[in-house]
């Protein structure tokens, strides 16, 4: 088969997936409520259950306190991640907060948050 026709099926199958994915609605960026949040973290620290959970308005990420300390859970794309918040550097940005996390694996994480969120989220930050 001719290079050309081979990648024009590997470049039409691609974007025909994400174009299927996107019209059945699995590209939609996952939004959290308190049990979501509470279920997405157990999935990522099943030995570490949810205790408090600050959850911001949009929905996109929450503070849980847990008996191992505090952790932060924020959409990522569809999925989530989690990350225990011990060594962070937190800095304010136009939109909300910027969280940086000392550690290689993590990726810096911005939190869209109102302005009376981001006070809260802040003090919580400190308090930690």
């Amino acid at each position: 088969m001719p290079l050309d026709i081979l990648l024009m099926l590997v470049v039409g199958g691609i974007a025909g997936i994400a174009i299927l994915l996107h019209a059945t609605g699995r590209s939609a960026r996952k939004q959290f409520t308190v049990e979501t949040a509470a279920k997405a973290w157990s999935r990522h620290f099943p030995d570490d259950p949810a205790g408090d959970i600050l959850l911001s308005r949009s929905g996109q990420a929450a503070i849980v306190t847990s008996a191992s300390g505090s952790g932060l859970i924020w959409a990522f794309g569809a999925d989530d991640v989690a990350r225990y918040l011990r060594q962070f550097d937190l800095r304010p940005w136009q939109k909300g907060l910027h969280i940086t996390f000392h550690e290689y694996a993590a990726p810096g994480v911005w939190l869209t948050l109102s302005e009376d969120e981001k006070r809260l989220w802040t003090e919580r930050f400190e308090e930690i």
